[in-house]
């Protein structure tokens, strides 16, 4: 085979889809925003629809909307017709995809939208075609050329589609404040899900904390610090609030035939590093090894600067966080 004529072909196909990338870029208007609005202020779900190509685009809009926060399903146009039409309830919308926007297995779906008041949205080329004439809301696409010119196989207008479907769950993302935290709620397993796990899916808490008052001396806090087996120990002030810590280079810095004698707060390092609950466990694991920083183990807090738990670099890896 001809590498070079292979090559050719791989980057003249992404430097077409790129170009109808940026036409659709800037022919985005107000109308995608209604949509947008009329999508976040649905009581029920939105029912993405298509057949072909089209149909596995729907598909994977449907996916990437119901994990972000925007209830959404697929339904089969031909399947709607023949009872799955009932999936669809007043308080849903529709948003059937067709590049020349004839395809003529949403006619009913179409008929059924108008007949009882379901928002339909139409995602096609076709401005004067039968579905962009009976939708609500048109997401106009540009008709650029398809990559594969001699076949005019959907490349270029499927991957329009998906773009355009990708923008839309965004821009819902941003209208509802979504979070990351409600991300990994959708996303529990594999290494996404350990991502997004936050500090307090992961931290130890209760009598298991090893934490001693200010005042304690120092031959308490190593029988505490060696029960508790964390290699540190959590100083509290009267208030219960965290002053400090003590970890095994604290001791080592104040070695001396005094140290039993100490009081915990002449030994600890005051103010230490902490973290809240709700961060993400990845972005504890950045704060304990930025630079040339080295913590192994950090303190949880509440906006009270109250211990709640504790968590150890090593409980960070066992979850997979990266």
């Amino acid at each position: 085979m001809d590498q070079d004529r292979l090559l050719s072909a791989m980057r003249r196909t992404l430097a077409i889809e790129a170009e109808g990338l940026k036409v659709l870029e800037d022919s985005l208007n107000g109308d995608a925003v209604k949509v947008v609005e009329l999508i976040a202020g649905l009581k029920g779900r939105l029912i993405c629809a298509g057949v072909g190509k089209s149909g596995h685009v729907a598909r994977k809009i449907a996916a990437t909307l119901a994990s972000t926060g925007t209830p959404a399903q697929y339904v089969h146009p031909s399947e709607a017709s023949h009872g799955d039409m009932g999936m669809i309830t007043q308080h849903d919308g529709v948003l059937a995809l067709s590049k020349s926007g004839e395809t003529k297995e949403l006619g009913d779906m179409i008929a059924y939208c108008r007949r009882f008041g379901v928002p339909l949205i139409a995602m096609t080329t076709g401005a004067q075609s039968s579905l962009a004439k009976g939708a609500d809301h048109l997401l106009l696409l540009p008709n650029v050329p398809e990559a594969c010119g001699e076949t005019r196989a959907p490349t270029t207008s499927t991957t329009l589609q998906i773009a355009l479907g990708d923008a839309l769950a965004v821009a819902l993302i941003e209208a509802k404040g979504f979070t990351a935290q409600d991300f990994g709620v959708f996303h529990p397993g594999g290494a996404l899900g350990a991502a997004l796990l936050s500090v307090e899916n992961l931290m130890h808490r209760g009598d298991v904390l090893p934490l001693v008052s200010e005042d304690a001396l120092m031959s308490e806090v190593l029988l505490v610090m060696s029960q508790k087996g964390f290699g540190c120990v959590g100083v509290l002030h009267a208030d219960k609030t965290l002053g400090g810590i003590i970890t095994d280079g604290d001791l080592r810095r104040h070695m001396g035939s005094d140290l039993l004698g100490l009081p915990a707060k002449a030994v600890m390092t005051a103010n230490p590093t902490t973290v809240h609950p709700d961060i993400l466990a990845a972005s504890a694991l950045r704060l304990m090894t930025a630079g040339t920083r080295k913590i192994l183990q950090i303190f949880v807090v509440d906006d009270a600067n109250r211990p709640q738990g504790l968590i150890h670099i090593h409980d960070l890896l066992r979850a997979g966080i990266s």
